[in-house]
């Protein structure tokens, strides 16, 4: 009788013959899920060890996983690291392949799941950067859903929090800068595509020809990330743009071959040589972003050019961009003119309707 008063957690039936289980210091009462007595006092006095010895129940529960999962007393975290990279492709299975290289994974890289505690993996955050924070967070998660790891290492919310350096648009004068110091005829129109579409550099280097409809003046392409199709007009500046280049096959043979990361280390040289800091081919998409939420640009527009999804829409819409609103008045004479408004503007006066004599 006094081991059940000492103990957090008491053993009652209800009137239908479910067993419950009661804490004594919250008087929260759980279902048991059995009408058999002796399998809940079993429930019960697990629930009150666990209680009273923490390290003993979690040694137990790894030793009873370990027992239905052979594979679990030797697998480590260069398991998973190895078979998530088995599910990527193309550039995102290169990236994995270069993240898991990273010299604070391997403190882990070696060490069996379930002997895993969270002091390891803060020493990894510790000791990693912003990008090392990111992918264990996936190889975590993924060792989970695959059942490979019985419950989370670190608790959802006691990661610490990721945070980006900040990110910049390039500027009109930095983009005229690298283009006037560019002596590459491809390179620079390939630099001139990228202000003038948003596209990711991937999309622009893969651009053929035959994506090409002069008579409509319409460039379409695929977003390889994605897989979405994109269709923008383009006028008379980036006509000559695309004029220089081949008119049959890729439109910038070399770059399509060159791999992502070089061709952002290429851009990063030229900036480097100008003076130029905090700014990466992705900051083309961060410029055209914002120079569309300033030319009032619609947001949905936006999200067609640059996907829906897409960071740099969001934002630059949300703060980014500094806009100084044009009054009413000025976009109901602009559509008064384009036969958009059925109504006249603010401060014009109607003509009166011709007379019979009159027509």
């Amino acid at each position: 009788m006094n081991s059940y008063m000492k103990s957090r957690y008491r053993l009652f039936r209800r009137g239908w013959g479910v067993y419950y289980s009661e804490d004594t210091q919250t008087g929260k009462q759980v279902s048991l899920e059995t009408t058999r007595k002796e399998e809940a006092q079993r429930l019960v006095q697990a629930k009150n060890e666990g209680q009273q010895h923490p390290a003993f129940s979690l040694q137990l529960a790894r030793v009873y996983w370990k027992a239905g999962d052979p594979a679990a007393g030797t697998r480590t975290w260069r398991f998973v690291m190895d078979e998530i990279i088995k599910t990527k492709h193309d550039n995102t299975r290169h990236r994995w392949g270069t993240a898991i290289k990273d010299k604070a994974f391997d403190s882990i890289r070696d060490r069996v799941i379930l002997e895993t505690n969270a002091e390891h993996f803060l020493r990894v955050l510790e000791e990693g950067t912003v990008s090392t924070n990111i992918y264990l967070r996936r190889i975590h998660n993924f060792a989970l859903d695959m059942g490979w790891l019985p419950w989370p290492v670190v608790p959802k919310k006691q990661w610490p929090p990721v945070q980006f350096g900040e990110k910049r648009a390039i500027t009109l004068d930095e983009h005229l800068a690298i283009l006037a110091r560019e002596g590459n005829p491809e390179r620079k129109a390939f630099y001139e595509m990228a202000w003038h579409l948003g596209a990711s550099q991937t999309d622009i280097a893969l651009l053929e020809a035959e994506n090409i409809d002069w008579h409509h003046r319409v460039i379409s392409y695929t977003r390889k990330k994605t897989g979405e199709s994109a269709s923008v007009r383009f006028d008379e500046e980036v006509e000559t743009t695309l004029r220089s280049r081949p008119s049959a096959g890729p439109l910038f043979p070399y770059l399509r071959r060159v791999r992502e990361a070089d061709r952002a280390t290429e851009f990063r040289q030229r900036c480097r040589g100008l003076g130029i800091e905090g700014v990466t081919l992705h900051s083309y998409r961060y410029a055209w972003a914002e120079r569309a939420k300033v030319a009032g640009y619609p947001e949905r527009f936006a999200q067609v050019a640059l996907g829906h999804n897409s960071k740099a829409v969001h934002r630059a819409y949300a703060k980014n961009a500094k806009v100084i609103l044009p009054s009413l008045a000025s976009f109901e004479k602009k559509a008064q003119e384009a036969e958009i408004l059925p109504f006249p503007a603010a401060g014009t006066v109607p003509e009166p309707p011709a007379t019979a004599a009159q027509a």
